[in-house]
């Protein structure tokens, strides 16, 4: 399916463990984990797919376990002008988003349609750009070069409801592991929003 190689019995035909087409052994020669699908020891991939897949194994050693950790928010929901002070966790499955403070709080990851990152550190007099994904369709806008994360804002559906709910996460101004952490957190969320975009049609 990459080249024209003909297969015959010393020219095999092997299998993308990821997206399922045949190539030859030169085409097809990589191995990669595929703990998406339950793969952890490295399986036979494709070119396309093993860069996909060297990504996720990234996201599967750092950034999960940041966002299984969680941090610590202030929350607005929708309108509202007041915040509540919330921890921001992703469940042990990987399903969900619980937000625990006064309230609790639980998003199925599957219902979140766009995820805007609020940034800062533009120039004098220029206003903080958000990075935008949309998991539904457009492309994700292009990062500025030196910024960093202070917040995010989610929309998402809520099951037997019509239209869209709104939160949004601001971290801390405190200069405490406590900001550290949520803009690790932040960031963690931003890599995690970028492979459920790359890899949603796979």
């Amino acid at each position: 399916m990459q080249c024209d190689a003909k297969f015959d019995f010393i020219t095999r035909k092997h299998h993308c463990r990821r997206c399922g087409r045949c190539f030859c052994d030169r085409c097809c020669s990589q191995k990669v984990p595929l703990r998406r699908m339950c793969f952890v020891d490295p399986v036979r991939q494709c070119a396309e797919c093993a860069l996909v897949s060297h990504k996720e194994v990234e996201f599967y050693d750092k950034q999960l376990k940041v966002l299984l950790s969680g941090a610590t928010f202030l929350v607005t929901f929708g309108n509202s002008e007041t915040s509540e002070t919330m921890t921001c966790r992703l469940s042990n499955n990987q399903r969900y988003l619980f937000l625990d403070g006064d309230s609790h709080h639980e998003i199925e990851i599957a219902h979140i349609s766009t995820v805007q990152i609020l940034t800062e550190g533009f120039p004098p007099g220029e206003k903080d750009i958000p990075t935008h994904i949309s998991l539904l369709g457009s492309q994700p806008a292009s990062e500025g070069g030196n910024t960093r994360a202070t917040g995010m804002c989610l929309q998402y559906t809520v099951p037997g409801t019509e239209g869209v709910a709104q939160l949004k996460l601001t971290a801390g101004e405190d200069a405490n592991a406590g900001r550290r952490q949520a803009v690790a957190w932040l960031a963690a969320m931003h890599k995690a929003t970028k492979l459920l975009y790359e890899s949603r049609d796979q």
